[in-house]
């Protein structure tokens, strides 16, 4: 029997963090949990999981479906969707069966590509290899997750790119349905009509819509999101604290000083040391070598390591980590001891790529 490879490339970045991240992760799994109760898929859906950041890592090798079992996402720093797409073709020529005189190969793989940021590293190089060679070899469906996403740049490297608008549990378990619906349409194809012409499920408006224009919005941090990478000074545990843009322009109750330009706090979130295997360049923790004053910040949260009341710390090494009440604090990052005071106005601290 012929292979139907499938690939998840799932953007792991910062902004990713919290309910988006934990919504995808619930959704692969329903994925998986639906499409095993389908005969056709079962016969010939192969699934590899690719997450990217700053890197792109292969969490799951190509593997019959029968076998497969979800991996747990990890979280890192940056949206390098250039380096990503250099991962998964380079992943597609060692994985892939091509035909040959002798075999029937793989059928055209498809590609779910699940992002919510604007690219923060160069991707012409690899925009052109995907346009050149790879394009017409396989089907790659482009899903920009809420509606901050710039989604002329998806355009650029396939023509179905589809919107999920609103990032709430519903529409997720609505949109990963869709998903499912898309792969058991195209599996049937393959085995009874003998075709690998992509088969997507009927899109429906009040969830998911197929982007048709174009948008012009160059950029190489996600000024969508505000995410602040700090570190805990009692468990040395590193945490983000995600900031996400105000987009209602009837709210002006928290006005700022900075012409109106401010995002509201999200959620504070504990991560892993893994966080810096997937950052690209990651150096003294200003990951993105742009900073924000804390007059921008609505919501200054505690920390979510230790209960510490202040998780912005701004130590003189330059990084972020919790403050308690002690009366001398020593910086997780670079060991230094310290005693803080309140700020009377704001401070410029360092930001992630998001």
């Amino acid at each position: 029997m012929r292979r139907l490879p499938i690939y998840f490339l799932i953007d792991v970045s910062e902004s990713m963090i919290g309910e988006p991240l934990t919504h995808v992760q619930n959704g692969v799994e329903t994925i998986i949990r639906e499409l095993r109760t389908d005969p056709y898929a079962l016969e010939t859906v192969y699934l590899s999981i690719i997450a990217f950041a700053g890197k792109a890592k292969k969490l799951c090798s190509m593997q019959e479906l029968s076998n497969f079992y979800p991996p747990r996402l990890p979280i890192g720093g940056g949206t390098s969707l250039g380096n990503a797409l250099l991962f998964l073709m380079n992943d597609m020529d060692a994985a892939i069966q091509t035909t040959t005189t002798e075999t029937k190969g793989d059928w055209k793989p498809i590609v779910f590509l699940f992002t919510d940021g604007a690219p923060t590293d160069d991707t012409k190089a690899a925009f052109e290899r995907w346009n050149s060679k790879y394009r017409s070899k396989a089907n790659l469906i482009a899903i920009a997750i809420g509606d901050n996403m710039d989604t002329s740049v998806l355009k650029e490297i396939t023509e179905n790119v589809l919107q999920l608008k609103d990032t709430d549990e519903v529409s997720f378990k609505a949109f990963f349905k869709w998903v499912t619906a898309s792969i058991k349409t195209t599996s049937v194809s393959v085995s009874s009509l003998n075709s690998d012409d992509l088969k997507l499920a009927p899109l429906t408006d009040d969830f998911l819509t197929k982007i048709e224009k174009e948008m012009n919005i160059p950029i190489k941090v996600d000024e969508n999101f505000a995410v602040i990478l700090g570190k805990c000074q009692n468990t040395k545990q590193p945490y983000l604290l995600k900031y996400q843009k105000r987009i209602d322009r009837n709210d002006f109750s928290h006005m700022t000083s900075a012409g109106g330009r401010h995002f509201k706090f999200v959620g504070g979130y504990p991560i892993d040391n893994s966080y810096f295997e997937m950052i690209d360049g990651y150096g003294d923790g200003n990951l993105s070598g742009k900073r924000i004053n804390t007059s921008e910040l609505i919501g200054f949260p505690s920390c979510p390591c230790c209960a510490n009341h202040v998780a912005i710390g701004l130590c003189m090494c330059g990084n972020i980590m919790c403050v308690g009440h002690e009366q001398n604090s020593t910086c997780p990052w670079c060991g230094m001891q310290l005693s803080f005071r309140e700020s009377g106005g704001g401070m410029d601290i360092g930001r992630t790529r998001g």
